[in-house]
């Protein structure tokens, strides 16, 4: 894929103006010429002018990295690292299928929960200071997608607990939801997954039809202390007696009211397992 200056500039955060003037004092980056005369540049130059700012961060001066990044062998680039820059760098020209391509390339030899935490969370995270809008929508619609398909393709492990997972009403960042869901799996549980912008009245179907032994809430948008009570207090409502946990940057601003209305938090998979088990030894004690 050959990709255009301002797209270079958009993916390294390095100036159009900068990269010519690069170009014309240490013949770096080297790109080549369209049939118009533009420049176009590959995916490796794409890589060697993140690594040159990288290294500038470091305290490098701008031509000792260059002269190091030159000196680096090709095969100094992880290849994980190599799929990660195809899939920005296809993201960029909103190639949709490049892009997805990438992603099931970097899945390739990783178990179900390395290539969640190493290579799906991390793009999701970075999206919004990388993307405009269009892009973010595009990418992120991809890498939801492939947490579905990985969780949906997960062998169940035993009869373990059995969890619901979901993110409340108005809240549609399913991504950390999601990934609970593989990590939750991974461990033997049994996981309903109800994901984003789920109603109190869905969330009591579901408990009366799976009858769980612990719900999952997951509050990634920003809320007023009103209608974060409004909400958690009907989805406990909804999902009574069955624990409740809640997690994510929507709830942390308002620690003190979930613990007053009876819900528990969680910032991990391991600390919800570990709340859960105190939940349930809290009830077996006579």
């Amino acid at each position: 894929m050959s990709l255009r200056i301002r797209t270079i500039a958009r993916l390294t955060g390095i100036r159009e103006a900068t990269l010519r003037a690069w170009e014309r004092r240490h013949g770096f980056p080297r790109p080549e010429r369209s049939e118009n005369n533009y420049r176009v540049y590959s995916r490796d130059e794409v890589e060697a002018v993140r690594r040159v700012a990288k290294l500038m961060e470091e305290g490098l001066s701008v031509s000792e990295a260059i002269a190091q990044v030159r000196d680096e062998p090709r095969t100094s680039v992880p290849p994980l690292a190599r799929h990660v820059e195809r899939f920005w760098a296809a993201v960029m020209v909103l190639d949709s299928e490049a892009a997805d391509a990438a992603l099931s390339a970097a899945q390739v030899g990783l178990s179900a929960t390395t290539y969640c935490d190493t290579v799906l969370i991390p793009l999701l995270r970075e999206m919004a200071s990388r993307l405009d809008v269009a892009r973010e929508h595009m990418a992120s619609a991809l890498v939801r997608h492939r947490l579905r398909m990985l969780l949906a393709g997960m062998a169940r492990v035993g009869e373990g607990p059995r969890g619901v997972l979901a993110c409340p009403a108005r809240d549609h960042h399913e991504g950390g939801l999601l990934a609970l869901g593989v990590h939750l799996k991974a461990r033997g549980w049994r996981v309903t997954l109800l994901g984003a912008d789920t109603p109190a009245e869905a969330l009591e179907g579901a408990c009366l039809q799976v009858r769980p032994d612990l719900v999952a809430l997951s509050f990634i948008r920003r809320r007023d202390s009103a209608d974060f009570v409004s909400v958690l207090s009907e989805a406990m409502h909804a999902c009574a007696p069955v624990p409740v946990v809640v997690g994510g940057p929507g709830a942390r601003e308002h620690l003190k009211t979930l613990f007053t209305l009876g819900a528990q938090y969680a910032e991990s998979t391991e600390e919800l397992i570990a709340v859960w088990q105190q939940a349930r030894n809290a009830q077996n004690r006579p």
